[in-house]
C-alpha cells in the first residue's frame, strides 16, 4: 500500500460551507476540547465568513441545532477595542496560507497576527505570533460563544501572571438545559498588564468578573514575542480543569503538543489504507474518516472523574467515559463503522451508554453532556446498543444492556424523569401504532406523537432488532413478541393512497385509529424530517412484507427507480443527483425523491440489493458519492457528528450495514482498486477491485473470498473480524 501521510490527505475545511457544520480547527481523536476559529455561523466557522471573532475551545462536528459551543473564545489584538462585543471587535483574516489538518490549524489575521492551533484530548492550545516589536493582547471572552449559543452566566478570575480560570454556563442544544463548563487558561510566559470586563465596561487591573448573561471576560497584555495559551475544560469542577491542563500539557511546548496530536491522528487514520493516484479522492476519503473519529467526545477528566446523568460525580476506572450521542443519526452507519475499526473505544462507548441508564434511570436518545435533550424521535438507542452487542462490545454487560433496552421498549419514563423515551408507547403497545397528535406534551424539542407515523416505523425497526438480541440471549418469549411488534409498520400502510402513479403508502393515524385526513405522501404531517416517500423504505428488516405491500418485486423496483430517478442516473449521474434529488440540507418536506442529505433514507440504495437487484445499488451509490468533494462545500447536508462521513467511508469501501442487528453488510462496487482495513485484533480486511474506476458507473459482477462457498450477496461480520480478502470483479452496467 502507499506510504503517504494520512495527515496530509485530510482537508479539515471540507464541510465548512452549505451547512455541513464541521469545524476546521484542531482536535485530538474523540477529544473533549478543541481549538478552532469562530465566526458568524452557529456551528462556529463558515468558510465564506469575513471575520474571526476568536478561537473557541469546544465544538460539535456537523450537528444541526443552534447551540453548539465555541466556549471561551480568545482573540489576539494589538490594542484594546472600544467595545468588548466580539461581533464588533472581530478580526478580518485571509485564506492565503490558511492550513487545516488533523491536530493543526493556522491562519493570519489582520494587523499581521498569526494564530496556530493544536489540542490535547482535554485542552485547546494556540500560539499567537504578533508583528515584531509590538506588545500583544489576548481577549479571553467568557460571556459569548458561537453565534446563537446563549451564555446565561459566566465568571473569570486572573489567578496569577500566567493563569486565568472561570466558568461558563451555556445552553445545551435542541431543547436542553443550561450546564456549566469549568476552564483553566495558562500562558507560557507572564503577562505585564491585565484587566476584566463586565456589562458595565472595562476595569483595568481588576482580577474578577462574575454574573449572569452579558459581556464578560479578561484581557492580558504581553511584551513583544509569541505567546502560547492553553485552555483546559472540565464539566466536573475547577480542579478537574486544572488537573487536565497539568496532566496533558505540563512541560510541553506548542510544537510538542502539535506533534503528539498529529502522531495520534496518524495512528487513528492509519486503520484504513486505500490505493488511489487521485489526490482529491484521498482527501475526500480521509477527511470523512477524520470526521468519523471526532466523536463521541471524551467525557471523563484525566483523573477518570465525570459528571453523570444524576448530576453527581462518578469515576471511570480503567476505561474512558464518552458523551454527546446523536443516536437518531449515528445508529445508521457511524456506530457500526466505529464498532468495526475502533473496538476498544466502542466497548467504552457501550459502557458509557449503560452508565447513562444507571445514573439517569433510562436510556438516551440525544445525550448532550450530562443531560437528555429529547431531541429527535423514534427509538435509536435500541439498534445502537444491539449493534454494539452484535459486534461483541457488550461482553460481560449483555444482560444489563438487555434489561435496559427492554425497559425502554416496553415502558415510558415517569413524568418526573427528564427522559421522554418512547412517549408513544401506550398507543403503540395497545394498538400497534404511535398516534399522530401535535398537541401531545413534550419535555424537550421533540416527542414521538408529533411525528406518529415515522415514530411507528422507528419503533418497529427497533423492536425487530431487539428481538435478535433477545433470541440469542435465550429470552424466547420476549423475542417472539418483539418480532411480532417489528411488523407494526404494516399497520400504517394504506392501499388507498396514490401519488405519482404509485399506490400504497404509510399514512399517519389518529389515536382512535382513523386515518389522518387530508393526507399527501409528499407532505410533512406525521413524519419527522421526511415524508412518506422517504419513510416507506424504513422497514429493511421486513423485505417480504414491503414487497407484498408494493405489489411484488417488479413493482418495488419500479418505485425505487422513480425514487432515485434511476434512468437519469445512468445518463448523467452527477447532474441528476444535484438537480433531481433533494438538494438542500433542510428540505425535508414536499419531496418524493431520495434525500442524501438526511438520515431516514440513507439505507435505501441498498434496498435494491435486498429485493434482488444489487447492480442498481452500485449505480445509485456511485451517483451519491459525487456529492462528496474536496472543498468547503464537500459534505452533503449536516455531517451530524460523523454520520454522513461514515456513510461515505462504507460506500467507498464497498459494503454497508443496511439492516441493524444482523451483523451483515450488503456489498456494492467499491471506489478503490485496493483498500485494507487494519482491525485492532491484528487481522486485516483486504478489498481488491482491480478494475475500479471512479470516472465510470460500475456494478459488481462477482465477489470472491475464502469464506464459505456461497453467493456473496452478504458479507458477514464473522468473516470480517477473522480477517479476509474480498476480490471484487466489476463491470459496466447495461441500460
Amino acid at each position: 500500500m502507499d506510504a503517504l501521510d494520512p495527515i496530509e490527505s485530510v482537508n479539515t475545511f471540507i464541510g465548512t460551507k452549505d451547512e455541513g457544520n464541521t469545524f476546521p480547527g484542531a482536535s485530538m481523536p474523540f477529544g473533549k476540547a478543541h481549538s478552532s476559529p469562530i465566526g458568524s455561523h452557529y456551528a462556529g466557522y463558515r468558510y465564506d465568513d469575513q471575520q474571526i471573532r476568536g478561537f473557541g475551545h469546544f465544538f460539535l462536528s456537523g450537528a444541526g441545532c443552534w447551540e453548539q459551543g465555541g466556549l471561551v473564545p480568545i482573540l489576539p489584538v494589538t490594542q484594546l477595542p472600544q467595545t468588548f462585543d466580539h461581533k464588533r471587535y472581530a478580526s478580518a483574516y485571509t485564506h492565503d496560507g490558511e492550513i487545516g489538518k488533523p491536530g493543526y490549524y493556522k491562519v493570519k489575521l489582520d494587523r499581521d497576527i498569526t494564530v496556530e492551533c493544536t489540542a490535547t484530548t482535554r485542552a485547546g492550545v494556540e500560539r499567537y505570533t504578533f508583528p515584531g516589536g509590538v506588545r500583544g493582547t489576548l481577549l479571553v471572552n467568557v460571556g459569548q460563544a458561537n453565534d446563537k449559543e446563549p451564555v446565561s452566566a459566566s465568571s473569570v478570575r486572573v489567578v496569577d501572571d500566567r493563569t486565568i480560570t472561570g466558568t461558563v454556563e451555556t445552553q445545551a442544544f435542541c431543547g436542553g438545559r443550561p450546564y456549566i463548563t469549568y476552564f483553566t487558561t495558562r500562558f507560557d510566559r507572564p503577562f505585564q498588564e491585565f484587566g476584566t470586563w463586565g456589562p458595565s465596561g472595562p476595569r483595568p487591573g481588576q482580577r474578577e468578573s462574575a454574573g449572569g448573561a452579558g459581556l464578560r471576560g479578561a484581557w492580558v497584555t504581553f511584551e513583544p514575542g509569541p505567546v502560547t495559551a492553553t485552555t483546559a475544560l472540565s464539566q466536573v469542577d475547577a480542579q478537574g480543569a486544572a488537573n487536565n491542563l497539568e496532566t496533558e500539557t505540563a512541560g510541553k511546548t506548542f510544537d510538542d503538543v502539535r506533534n503528539e496530536a498529529q502522531d495520534a491522528w496518524r495512528a487513528e487514520l492509519g486503520c484504513i489504507e486505500i490505493e488511489t493516484d487521485d489526490w482529491d479522492e484521498r482527501a475526500v476519503f480521509y477527511t470523512a474518516l477524520y470526521h468519523v473519529l471526532l466523536q463521541p467526545l471524551t467525557g471523563s477528566d484525566a483523573d477518570g472523574r465525570y459528571r453523570g446523568f444524576d448530576n453527581e460525580i462518578h469515576q471511570a476506572d480503567g476505561w474512558t467515559y464518552y458523551e454527546y450521542y446523536s443516536l437518531w443519526d449515528t445508529y445508521r452507519a457511524h456506530n457500526q463503522l466505529l464498532a468495526l475499526i475502533r473496538t476498544t473505544r466502542s466497548k467504552d462507548i457501550a459502557r458509557s451508554v449503560l452508565a447513562i441508564h444507571e445514573q439517569g434511570g433510562w436510556l438516551p436518545r440525544w445525550a448532550y453532556a450530562n443531560q437528555e435533550t429529547n431531541c429527535m424521535t423514534g427509538d435509536p438507542v435500541t439498534p445502537f446498543l444491539v449493534d454494539l452487542w452484535r459486534f461483541g462490545h457488550l461482553a460481560g454487560f449483555e444482560e444489563q444492556a438487555y434489561r435496559a433496552l427492554l425497559q425502554n421498549a416496553d415502558g415510558v419514563p415517569p413524568q418526573s424523569s427528564r427522559f421522554q423515551g418512547r412517549s408513544g408507547n401506550p398507543n403503540y403497545l395497545a394498538k400497534g401504532f404511535v398516534q399522530y397528535d401535535k398537541r401531545f406534551p413534550k419535555k424537550g424539542q421533540d416527542t414521538d406523537p408529533h411525528h406518529g407515523a415515522s415514530a411507528t416505523l422507528e419503533y418497529a425497526l427497533a423492536d425487530a432488532t431487539l428481538a435478535i438480541m433477545a433470541e440469542a440471549l435465550g429470552h424466547t418469549e420476549d423475542a417472539e413478541r418483539l418480532r411480532a411488534r417489528g411488523l407494526n409498520h404494516r399497520a400504517l400502510w394504506d392501499n388507498s393512497v396514490t401519488d405519482r402513479g404509485f399506490t400504497g403508502f404509510p399514512r399517519p393515524k389518529l389515536q382512535n385509529g382513523a386515518w389522518l385526513t387530508p393526507f399527501t405522501p409528499q407532505g410533512p404531517e406525521g413524519f419527522h424530517e421526511g415524508t412518506a416517500w422517504q419513510y416507506q423504505w424504513l422497514c429493511q428488516h421486513d423485505i417480504t412484507g414491503l414487497i407484498t405491500a408494493l405489489g411484488g418485486k417488479a413493482a418495488a423496483e419500479a418505485r425505487l427507480d422513480d425514487f432515485f430517478a434511476y434512468p437519469d442516473l445512468l445518463v448523467d449521474p452527477k447532474r441528476t443527483v444535484r438537480e433531481k434529488w433533494v438538494v438542500g440540507p433542510y428540505d425535508y418536506y414536499n419531496q418524493f425523491r431520495y434525500n442524501p442529505n438526511n438520515e431516514p433514507d440513507l439505507h435505501v440504495p441498498w434496498m435494491y440489493a435486498l429485493i434482488g437487484r444489487p447492480e442498481k445499488t452500485s449505480v445509485v451509490v456511485r451517483a451519491a458519492q459525487t456529492l462528496f468533494v474536496n472543498g468547503p462545500a464537500g459534505v452533503t447536508g449536516n455531517d451530524d457528528l460523523g454520520t454522513m462521513s461514515a456513510w461515505y467511508v462504507f460506500s467507498a469501501l464497498g459494503m454497508y450495514p443496511a439492516v441493524p442487528g444482523t451483523g451483515e453488510f450488503v456489498p456494492h462496487a467499491p471506489r478503490f482498486t485496493r483498500a485494507v482495513i487494519h482491525l485492532e485484533n491484528g487481522r486485516d480486511v483486504v478489498i481488491e477491485a482491480e478494475a475500479a474506476d471512479v470516472t465510470k458507473t460500475q456494478v459488481v459482477q462477482r465477489i470472491r473470498s475464502g469464506w464459505r462457498s456461497k453467493a456473496k450477496d452478504r458479507i458477514e461480520l464473522a468473516e470480517l473480524v477473522s480477517g479476509t480478502t474480498l476480490v471484487v470483479d466489476l463491470r459496466t452496467p447495461s441500460n
